[in-house]
């Protein structure tokens, strides 16, 4: 497993570079500013403003519940509607904004053969988790008002481990971009202090 993982982070590595992150900050802010508005709008008419197991950190069974049945009928339906359509896309979009340019500034930021190389896995995990919180929490709103046992329990443990993932792959972000901006300076300082000798 962490050779496949190990494989997995090194092609990923490889077509993280400069461009490939550039084109994944312009889709994920097309997308930020013209799509996520609209459905965010979208969502909160159709689920009558009520909480939204997406946008929720952590909830409990009894809890998905609650909101399950705050969005009676049509609220559901619209819910487990926009889980296979805008959020098959959504993932993606902020995966491909994570991978590349967590990617790319790790590379420039900490050496090759360092193994927090591998911290460009993150973003994958954070989305697999989504997807799975996607289906588990469509599936109790689809069976709804009958129970779905086991399925609603995990849904708040796919939803909380998607935050932290997700949460933690952006303040990485945050961190190589620093490291790496040190590390163009100090680079930077070298060769001025050899070109004076």
């Amino acid at each position: 497993m962490s050779v496949m993982l190990t494989r997995i982070s090194k092609w990923l590595s490889k077509y993280s570079t400069w461009w490939t992150a550039l084109i994944s900050v312009v889709i994920f802010t097309l997308f930020t500013v013209f799509v996520l508005p609209g459905q965010s709008a979208s969502s909160t008419d159709q689920l009558s403003g009520g909480d939204s197991p997406d946008l929720s950190l952590y909830y409990s069974s009894a809890e998905l519940y609650r909101m399950a049945e705050s969005y009676g009928e049509q609220g559901r339906q619209a819910y487990i509607s926009a889980r296979f359509t805008f959020d098959l896309i959504w993932p993606l979009v902020y995966g491909f904004f994570l991978v590349a340019t967590l990617g790319w500034l790790l590379k420039i930021a900490i050496p090759a053969q360092s193994i927090w190389q591998r911290a460009n896995l993150l973003p994958l995990f954070g989305i697999l988790f989504d997807y799975l919180e996607n289906i588990s929490t469509s599936l109790v709103m689809g069976r709804f008002p009958a129970q779905t046992p086991i399925v609603d329990w995990m849904a708040g443990i796919f939803t909380a481990l998607k935050w932290l993932l997700i949460g933690g792959s952006f303040i990485l972000l945050v961190v190589a971009l620093f490291l790496a901006i040190w590390r163009k300076i100090t680079a930077a300082d070298v060769q001025v202090g050899q070109s004076d000798d």
